[in-house]
């Protein structure tokens, strides 16, 4: 069980511990994350996510429909208490709420989650982990971009609406590569086209460096947060690290799914705190803390949470 773990786990910490590190000796400035953001975001995760999903089998998808609804009901949900609880008693700023809704409700999938679950469960399972960013990326991240926006334009005087304002934030969310990758990979699937033998190993040896460069740019932004104790950021981590996934386990025990989906998305779900928040709000000049302190504790006690989880896994 020892190596299960940590075969699991020292890879995901030990990348995350040396990007820390890069930021933290100025080795890279990582204040200025900008291009290492784009090269994940628009080239190498897209690429990955793309071939995850053109390489799933039909009959793996046929059982997927209850996990994307699973997935996005566990975040939206955790959305919705993150940002009631910010709002009503912490009395922070829309954009503020916003910020740490997104931090708390979006797991680090990008990095933590496609580097960990093929660990646990195989290649197979990084279609999983591509569904769990798609998801989020396509519902509360729009959500979160419509209401920074919003705020943004009122502060400048400018009349607003959010209803729209969120309809054109997912508008715009599909002509992100992050986005449409993984929907042209699962078109790609489900027309029956495949990919041809020559396409795969050409992307992937630009998308194979995917979680390794989302990690290693996780641990950049976390060596550049400031990190502040409070019942705010507190009660975020206890939101991310322990209601998510014990909420994932309890609404599949609602509805039939097969066993190993299930234990992938509580694992997924089990993944720390996503960086997305802290980069939506540095893009908007918001200060959240709390956030910040949020994605640090989350990720150092994921250590802790990611081990329960897997250990529950291994022995149901």
């Amino acid at each position: 069980m020892t190596k299960i773990l940590l075969n699991a786990l020292l890879p995901v910490f030990f990348t995350l511990s040396l990007g820390w590190f890069a930021g933290w000796r100025k080795i890279i400035d990582n204040r200025q994350l900008l291009s290492i953001n784009i090269l994940l975001m628009n080239f190498a995760l897209p690429v990955s996510l793309f071939v995850a999903m053109a390489r799933t089998p039909m009959a793996m998808l046929k059982d997927e429909g209850l996990l994307v609804a699973a997935l996005a009901i566990a975040m939206v949900v955790i959305y919705a208490l993150t940002w009631t609880i910010q709002r009503r008693f912490f009395h922070r700023s829309k954009q503020a709420a916003a910020v740490q809704s997104l931090t708390v409700a979006f797991p680090n999938c990008a990095a933590v989650g496609l580097s960990l679950l093929p660990a646990v469960f195989g290649p197979g399972s990084t279609a999983v982990a591509a569904i769990g960013i798609a998801v989020g990326a396509i519902i509360i991240s729009p959500l979160t971009l419509a209401i920074l926006e919003s705020e943004q334009r009122l502060a400048d005087g400018v009349k607003t609406d959010t209803k729209l304002d969120f309809l054109y934030a997912i508008g715009r969310s599909f002509r992100r590569p992050i986005v449409f990758a993984p929907i042209a990979g699962l078109l790609m699937t489900v027309s029956g086209v495949g990919l041809h033998p020559l396409v795969a190993p050409t992307l992937m040896l630009l998308g194979q460096g995917a979680a390794g460069i989302a990690l290693f740019l996780t641990g950049l932004i976390l060596s550049a947060q400031p990190f502040r104790w409070s019942k705010d950021m507190s009660m975020g981590v206890l939101l991310k690290n322990v209601a998510q996934p014990y909420g994932m386990f309890l609404l599949l025990h609602l509805v039939h799914i097969p066993p190993v989906a299930a234990a992938e998305a509580v694992l997924l779900t089990a993944v720390p705190a996503g960086f997305f928040g802290t980069v939506f709000g540095a893009r908007f000049g918001v200060q959240a803390p709390e956030a910040s302190a949020t994605l640090i504790t989350s990720t150092i006690l994921s250590a802790v949470t990611l081990s329960l989880v897997i250990l529950w896994i291994q022995h149901p």
